[in-house]
């Protein structure tokens, strides 16, 4: 619409209200403008003065640091008078924000390809007829860029008009109120009115799942969720329909956004098009308070922010670690929250002689466990630690059980004859950041994207931007990047370790070759005879070298690594089945049909999840969300947990309830505070007291045992048959059963 026939509309009204006979329905609206915005060339001509001589460098935005592989490759830029040094290749907007100036940006996402397309980060360029878009303009040497020219600030004002158009007036009833880049940037570089005064277009929302809610009305055509989906989670579901103001995001038919990393579209979503279904009215970003924490759902150790409100965990959202998670994470890590509330373990319970549990005190509930823990042979005595264990409680479990006389203690998902004695046989030794200098991946026993999201997504950046090789060994399973199955039993491995197979020569021409054995091989009883093939490829194909160590172990759980590290390992097949006493530490996966019927069950968890069924006495423990704990990732990363909320009714810490277990059975245990537990845990493995580092193995693969065992012609399983339920606290949830009941092919 011509802007003449829009002041003809403006002007008509107004004419009929000057004649109006009631003085008080007069209202004539004026748009009020800086005379350097009206002519912003003129005045952009005058203000121009020479830039300063000799100005200090501004510090860069958010603690951004410039890595120059070559120093000859660096070219000097101006950015409003300031000279920086920045690599070649860079955007005008990244030399913007190395110089410590912030560009308004929707489409922008440094995590993914560049659209172009909100032209919300227009700068005036020296030599340039108008502003250009910074995000897509490559800067080149000398070049003089200004930000804050009456140039600039009028098209970006400009941009911002047109974006609110057609936007809703749903502030107040958005979800994403409060932490909206629409709501700031119209703040900061939008005018103080609009012009706009026809009817606003509506959009029919999407149903893409039970986890992402959608008011695309309210969607600003970033295409940030477009290309987050395609090349990220690597799945096509999302897409641009139309043209021109019929333009909309969709899935074209009816389709569910089935990945498992769909939840990142609600961060990256720049205004509240999708936000998060099930945090939908809870609660207003203001009101929440953040704790920075790790999430325990899988052996990546992702970091998180929980946000809560009192005693509840409101919402999961990721925090930013380049080593481990970048900034995504899986939708189980961030919907698996609701379960932390469902089905709970508040008190101590003794189940009675009529077979139903009775609420008890601490006191007679620890007196009972001591008393038949001192009626049972040393040798009967077993204690399995679950995968959501934390360092220190395992530490005090295995201290209590030797105290008592038994050296039986495990950790779930942990064989028998597992070799604990070498790091580098049960870690990622390559790092999780690590992955991307790799450019063939061999997968053995593993389906990355269910048993861990993060590294699965890693493998999916390395296979785009290197064009890295992938070939898998396991059951058919589906990959969302190009691979080759080539085959489902460890007959295949031997092949690659005589060299009979085609794809060693791709494993030896291949400059930094990886392969990823899955946990899932601890639990098969030839797990020596598969890792010593293992090995020969890595001997034979040159894979671990001084400079390069590609042979690395993907775990399951958030406990797997410590529990290896303590030395939690199964001492025979029939420790189990001859047991009289079991103390199962949130153990909830243990094959319940092996403990005998006279056997005395002692469980100490937080969830009244599986093996509740089979207890005696019940001891409520803390969630992760409740605790601090250590935990080590599958790289061999300790971190820890901090508390984000007040335990649930009378539980208490797991290496407490063992600690005040051992005065009571008389065999004191020599800590009562996370600082002696750490101690201890210091003089068992060191590793795990060095918060936030990754340390590498320190003795190489040559010095294990050689096996001339035959392998097993089985082939390898699929070890997780449910994504979305995994544990106590995901089994409990209800949105990870919908989303089990909706997503998951069955």
């Amino acid at each position: 619409m011509g802007f003449g026939l829009l002041a003809s509309k403006a002007v008509r009204p107004t004419s009929r209200l000057l004649g109006s006979q009631n003085p008080s329905t007069f209202l004539l609206r004026t748009i009020v403008s800086k005379p350097e915005l009206r002519n912003p060339e003129a005045s952009a001509a005058q203000t121009e003065q020479p830039a300063p001589a000799d100005l200090p460098p501004r510090p860069p935005l958010a603690g951004a640091r410039v890595h120059f592989n070559n120093p000859d490759d660096a070219i000097e830029v101006f950015v409003d008078g300031y000279p920086v040094k920045i690599p070649k290749g860079m955007t005008v907007l990244q030399a913007c924000e190395v110089a410590g100036v912030d560009i308004p940006r929707f489409c922008y996402h440094s995590r993914l390809s560049i659209a172009g397309n909100c032209r919300m980060c227009l700068v005036e360029v020296e030599k340039s007829p108008k502003p250009v878009a910074s995000c897509a303009m490559p800067a080149l040497p000398g070049m003089k860029i200004k930000t804050d020219t009456p140039v600039a600030k009028k098209a970006r004002e400009g941009v911002m008009e047109f974006l609110l158009m057609n936007h809703p007036l749903d502030c107040p009833i958005c979800d994403q109120g409060g932490e909206c880049d629409l709501q700031d940037q119209s703040m900061a570089f939008g005018s103080d009115r609009g012009r706009f005064t026809e009817m606003k277009r509506s959009v029919v929302d999407k149903n893409l799942g039970p986890l992402v809610k959608t008011v695309m009305t309210r969607c600003i055509q970033c295409t940030r969720c477009v290309r987050f989906a395609t090349e990220v989670a690597g799945v096509q579901d999302l897409g641009m329909l139309g043209r021109g103001s019929g333009e909309e995001i969709g899935t074209y038919v009816e389709k569910l956004l089935t990945s498992e990393l769909s939840g990142n579209v609600i961060d990256i979503c720049p205004v509240g098009a999708l936000t998060s279904k099930p945090f939908a009215f809870k609660a207003r970003n203001w009101e929440l308070k953040g704790t920075e924490t790790i999430d325990v759902t899988d052996a990546v150790g992702s970091n998180i922010r929980i946000d809560s409100r009192g005693p509840e965990v409101m919402r999961i959202v990721p925090r930013l670690n380049e080593d481990i998670n970048e900034e995504w994470i899986s939708d189980k890590t961030r919907f698996c929250y609701d379960g932390l509330k469902r089905q709970r373990l508040n008190d101590p319970m003794i189940r009675g002689p009529d077979g139903r549990f009775k609420p008890v005190n601490w006191r007679d509930a620890l007196a009972v466990v001591a008393e038949i823990a001192h009626q049972v042979k040393p040798e009967e005595m077993v204690g399995i630690a679950g995968k959501l264990s934390d360092a220190e409680s395992m530490i005090a479990l295995k201290d209590f059980l030797n105290k008592m006389g038994s050296n039986d203690v495990w950790g779930e998902g942990i064989g028998v004859n597992t070799n604990a004695d070498f790091r580098s046989g049960y870690i990622m030794n390559t790092s999780i950041a690590g992955l991307e200098k790799a450019d063939v991946f061999l997968l053995v026993g593993t389906q990355p994207r269910v048993e861990a999201a993060m590294v699965n997504a890693r493998i999916r950046k390395t296979v785009r931007s290197n064009q890295a090789k992938v070939g898998y060994i396991g059951p058919a399973a589906d990959f969302n990047y190009d691979h080759k199955h080539l085959g489902t039993d460890p007959q295949t491995l031997l092949e690659i370790a005589e060299g009979n197979h085609p794809f060693f020569q791709t494993l030896s021409n291949a400059k930094n070759p990886v392969i990823i054995v899955g946990a899932g091989i601890f639990e098969r009883k030839d797990q020596d005879a598969i890792f010593a093939a293992v090995e020969t490829i890595a001997k034979k194909a040159n894979i671990v070298r001084p400079d390069w160590n590609g042979l690395n172990v993907l775990l399951l759980h958030a406990a797997q690594a410590a529990a290896l590290d303590l030395g939690l390992v199964p001492q025979s097949e029939k420790s189990l089945e001859s047991a009289k006493f079991v103390y199962l530490m949130g153990a909830d996966d243990v094959n319940l049909d092996q403990i005998p019927d006279d056997a005395f069950v002692v469980y100490q968890g937080h969830h009244g999840d599986k093996s509740v069924y089979r207890a005696n006495v019940i001891l409520p423990a803390a969630a992760f969300s409740e605790k601090e704990g250590t935990y080590v990732n599958t790289e061999g990363c300790a971190q820890q947990t901090i508390p984000a909320v007040p335990t649930v009714g009378d539980s208490r810490d797991d290496w407490k309830i063992i600690r005040a277990l051992s005065e009571v059975a008389g065999v004191r245990l020599p800590y009562d505070t996370v600082g002696a537990v750490r101690a201890r845990i210091r003089t068992v493995a060191p590793n795990l007291v060095n918060m936030d580092e990754r340390e590498p193995a320190t003795l190489p693969y040559s010095l294990r045992p050689t096996f001339t065992e035959k392998v097993d012609t089985t082939p390898f399983g699929t070890v997780i048959e449910n994504f979305y339920m995994t544990d106590a606290i995901t089994r409990a949830s209800k949105i990870m059963a919908q989303c089990s009941a909706m997503l998951l092919k069955k």
